[in-house]
């Protein structure tokens, strides 16, 4: 059977996407409201790790009790890898928008059923049974909701502000940290320690409710993204009307043909996630526990140097516009590999100002990787399979990460040294140079199997003419390897007495 070739048409002004200003704050919107509702779980159970272990494993010691509720954190990550292939072939059949519709439900629904659970005391085993099984299905959500949120953002971004457009899902992702941070914060100051132990630890999971009702407006209102909506017309009738039967990539094919971009993707997420948690899930039990620091003032430190990242984030998405992603991912992973004793010594001094400047020193380096992770990430791959390979990638990746706080607690109890959490960190940034030396560059490019697009018709025209200058050049490059095979050719063929 003879395979027909499609007829490619020259790229013109009418071909390039100019984004809607509206469509796209509403996007952004959407996906950063359901990423903060993610990470707004995350703080609190940081911030509340100590009193779980109590109301859940109240027979355990001390240190048990706190590696157990870390633990609890961290089992919820082996159900992210089966989230992602689930979520990521539906989003590459159905769209990104009914796959975060989906999510956010799950996640604010998973959230609430933990500020509703009885304690050991009340109903014994089951207490601590319920607790993970509200986590699993979190991790579940989870799964394709990181993903899919930053592929809905880059895909309606235009290609010269990705980077900055990007970097306001993590921005997102810090200020629902905050957010749960601080009425942990707030609650402990209105209410008595034995309350909150009783009942005031609640409150923060039972507002996921409310906020996963706005999510899920705002995800309903927000159309499909262009890049898929292009990929779904450029289908011929047959392969559309099959588009929902089931994926025509297997993740065997997958790796195969793009094991590069997996193995960067993989790269810059553990990078990335093993320092956000370690920094902001484990830090607290870490100060409060380890060092004997002042509970309160350990949280307000966190809390204030958060809301400093706050400010710096979208800086590194728009810089990253500027001058490329992989700078900002090279300099995180020297600065991470430099300074983790430097920050660590500071941390352990016992002085306020010094742990505040230990923790901000850390702050910043991770600010370097999440401020281009999202812009990073959906470049990597094609349309048709963005979200099935991206998905399956990040949570393979985010599985390792996930185990930081509990291996981290483990690692200092076992040894009894309080440096253990800057030799894991000096480790991944090895990790994280060895990513950003091999990795290709992304910023200011279409998305791989996606238009150009630009924010208005003036920026259109330059894509265009970039686009044209890129072709021509390559055309170049072709003719010279062609001389030179021919040349190689006339060279091979003197030598054999019946080749012309």
């Amino acid at each position: 059977m003879k395979s027909r070739k499609k007829k490619v048409s020259p790229i013109g002004l009418k071909d390039i996407t100019i984004v809607d200003d509206v469509k796209m704050r509403k996007a952004i919107s959407a996906a950063a409201l359901g990423n903060a509702m993610e990470w707004f779980d995350f703080g609190v159970y940081g911030f509340v790790a100590f009193v779980l272990g109590k109301v859940f494993f109240p027979n355990a010691d001390p240190s048990v009790q706190m590696i157990a509720a870390l633990a609890t954190f961290s089992v919820p990550f082996l159900l992210r890898p089966l989230g992602g292939v689930v979520f990521g072939a539906i989003g590459d059949r159905l769209g990104r928008q009914k796959v975060l519709a989906a999510t956010i439900i799950i996640m604010s629904l998973s959230t609430f059923a933990i500020g509703i659970i009885p304690s050991y005391e009340s109903i014994g085993i089951w207490a601590p049974i319920l607790l993970l099984l509200a986590k699993m299905a979190q991790g579940f959500s989870v799964g394709g909701e990181y993903t899919g949120a930053s592929i809905f953002v880059a895909e309606y971004a235009p290609d010269r502000r990705r980077g900055f457009l990007g970097s306001w899902l993590d921005f997102g992702s810090i200020a629902g940290f905050v957010m749960g941070a601080g009425l942990v914060v707030l609650i402990q100051s209105v209410v008595t320690e034995e309350q909150f132990f009783e009942w005031g630890w609640r409150l923060p999971f039972l507002l996921a409710l409310p906020l996963g009702v706005i999510g899920l407006y705002l995800r309903h209102a927000a159309e499909e993204t262009p890049a898929f909506q292009q990929h779904v017309e450029s289908l011929e009738q047959g392969d559309r009307d099959g588009l929902a039967s089931g994926p025509k990539v297997s993740f065997k094919e997958i790796a195969t043909k793009h094991w590069r971009s997996l193995l960067t993707c993989i790269g810059v997420v553990i990078a990335t996630n093993v320092t956000y948690y370690m920094l902001l899930t484990y830090m607290p039990s870490y100060l409060t526990h380890n060092l004997q620091y002042s509970e309160s003032n350990g949280v307000l430190i966190i809390i204030a140097i958060m809301v400093g990242m706050l400010f710096v984030q979208p800086v590194i998405g728009f810089l990253s516009d500027k001058f490329g992603r992989r700078p900002f991912i090279l300099t995180g992973s020297i600065g991470l590999f430099v300074l983790a004793i430097p920050a660590f010594h500071m941390i352990t001094s016992g002085s306020t100002g010094l742990i505040f400047a230990g923790l901000l020193m850390l702050a910043i380096l991770l600010n370097f990787f999440i401020g281009v992770m999202a812009s990073t990430l959906p470049a990597m791959f094609p349309t048709h399979i963005r979200y099935s390979a991206l998905a399956s990638a990040f949570n393979i990746s985010v599985l390792i990460a996930g185990v930081t706080p509990t291996v981290a607690a483990w690692l200092v109890e076992t040894t009894d040294n309080l440096f253990m959490p800057a030799y894991y960190l000096m480790t991944i940034a090895v990790i994280g140079f060895i990513t950003a030396v091999t990795m290709k560059e992304t910023a200011n490019k279409p998305l791989r199997g996606a238009a150009p697009a630009a924010s208005d018709i003036e920026e259109a025209r330059e894509l265009l003419q970039e686009h044209h200058d890129t072709i021509e050049q390559k055309i170049e490059d072709i003719d010279t390897q062609i001389a030179e095979l021919e040349a190689k050719r006339a060279t091979l063929a003197q030598q054999h007495p019946r080749i012309d």
